[in-house]
């Protein structure tokens, strides 16, 4: 069997990994201890990204063609592959938040919706919050005046009922001055 049909299988499932992908990153893995390569797996295994040590020949043939192509010049060296196809910025913050503590691992470059960043601009990304805190953010933010417009409504219910705000509308307009029309 040819060399080229044995590699095929795998720029293969290369290719099928990044398709329809969100986000994918190149890291440098040199460095890591096997505890740290293990607990770095596990973080990302429970966020539901894929994490593959790949030769580069391999993955610059995968990318050929797709959005990723753009990754080509930054597979020099040992190259680890980081695709998510869910959470788009998913892998930049698991990758830079683990690599404050295993200053071994090393961010290379990425792709995220179909734009190539660097290391510093994955960096940047890495600081974007996921799509779940950003939508209980605006959740939070839609539903603060609604939760004011209630607890306002339930003091004047418990002070009296509308009656009492009328009476003390007519209160407040008594004690300020009429105004006088102006000539």
């Amino acid at each position: 069997m040819a060399k080229v049909e044995l590699k095929q299988p795998i720029v293969q499932a290369i290719a099928d990994d990044i398709k329809d992908a969100q986000s994918v990153v190149l890291v440098d893995y040199r460095g890591l201890t096997v505890a740290q390569d293990t607990e770095l797996r596990k973080q990302l295994r429970e966020a539901g990204v894929i994490y593959k040590v790949c030769k580069n020949t391999m993955m610059k043939r995968a990318f050929e063609g797709t959005e990723f192509a753009g990754l080509e010049e930054y597979l020099e060296g040992p190259s680890a592959l980081v695709v998510s196809k869910d959470d788009a910025t998913a892998p930049a913050r698991i990758i830079c938040k683990f690599a404050k503590t295993a200053e071994a691992l090393e961010v290379k470059a990425g792709v995220v919706e179909g734009n190539v960043y660097d290391a510093a601009g994955i960096n940047e990304l890495s600081k974007v919050p996921s799509r779940e805190e950003l939508l209980s953010k605006l959740l939070g933010s839609l539903q603060s005046p609604i939760t004011n417009l209630a607890r306002v409504l339930n003091q004047i219910a418990e002070q009296g009922g509308a009656g009492a705000c009328e009476a003390a509308a007519e209160e407040a307009s008594a004690e300020e001055p009429a105004e006088t029309p102006a000539e």
